[in-house]
């Protein structure tokens, strides 16, 4: 795993030995990339559930202003640490070791791009999106993107939230789901 592009290109990352992270696979974070390019720059970014920080580190190096990552398991903080350092990215990067939804309650401000990547078979990107709606930290231009492998059952839980699917991607088991509120 590295990062694809921008100030930290080509920087290969650390990854956790174990069955608690799922390391988003570069093809499709390269898509992901591909498609939220225009809007990275001066960006405040969330990588909820954020593994590696893969994600958000690559959104740091892209320009983003601001990167949030949150990640409770202290093994995988550990490792998204040492990525911050490896990439140098620690002037733009914040990390929360500690629950999403405890981390969700200490933001104060608005975001401009959310990728929730929970543990697949649970309703952590349902519930974790409603938080933040209700504490008005997404406005209706905030993009949202939820990676799962079960997206007939996270569509039908977000049709229950003000909010409108603009986009699917399918990359082998993995869906990508692109949002926006109403």
């Amino acid at each position: 795993m590295r990062i694809i592009s921008g100030k930290a290109r080509g920087t290969k990352l650390y990854t956790l030995d174990s069955n608690i992270t799922r390391p988003t696979l570069d093809r499709v974070k390269e898509s992901v990339f591909n498609i939220i390019q225009n809007n990275i720059i001066e960006s405040v970014f969330v990588d909820l559930f954020s593994g590696s920080g893969a994600i958000g580190l690559e959104a740091a190096s892209r320009g983003a202003k601001k990167v949030i990552l949150c990640e409770k398991d202290k093994n995988a903080a550990n490792i998204i640490k040492k990525n911050i350092e490896k990439t140098h990215l620690n002037e733009n990067t914040i990390l929360y070791n500690m629950n999403y939804e405890k981390m969700i309650e200490e933001l104060n401000e608005k975001i401009d791009i959310i990728y929730i990547d929970p543990p697949y078979k649970t309703d952590l990107a349902y519930e974790s999106l409603k938080k933040m709606i209700e504490l008005e930290l997404i406005t209706n231009d905030t993009l949202i993107i939820v990676e799962t492998d079960e997206e007939e059952r996270i569509i039908k839980q977000m049709n229950e939230l003000e909010i409108e699917i603009i986009n699917k991607r399918k990359y082998g088991r993995v869906y990508l789901i692109f949002i926006k509120r109403k």
